[in-house]
């Protein structure tokens, strides 16, 4: 029998059972439930830098949205403070969106 010990989505013990399986879950205490979406989140990152194909990249992109969704919600923020923060700091700092791809800082430690 493969063991997990995984977060996962909260259909899947039915879809496993739908299949005519059967499986063990327990429910996560608030600190281990946010230690577990911190490693989900990283686990759907790395899909998706491994992703082959554009809708295989959307489909992890959906995945580490809803782990967002999901802890935003732990902490007691809404989506809405949540994109005034990432605005605030498009302001201050910019986006992602136009490519900069920093190589060095001249005048620093180590340099």
């Amino acid at each position: 029998m493969p063991v997990y010990n995984k977060l996962v989505r909260y259909l899947i013990p039915q879809v496993i059972e739908a299949g005519g399986k059967t499986c063990n879950v327990r429910i996560l205490e608030q600190r281990e439930h946010l230690e577990e979406i911190k490693a989900k989140m990283q686990e759907e990152a790395l899909e998706f830098q491994e992703a082959a194909s554009p809708k295989e990249a959307i489909e992890e992109l959906a995945d580490i949205l809803e782990l967002v969704h999901t802890a935003i919600q732990m902490y007691d923020v809404s989506y809405k403070q949540l994109e005034q923060i990432r605005n605030q700091k498009k302001r201050q700092r910019g986006g992602f969106s136009k490519g900069i791809y920093l190589i060095e800082v001249q005048g620093e430690e180590g340099s």
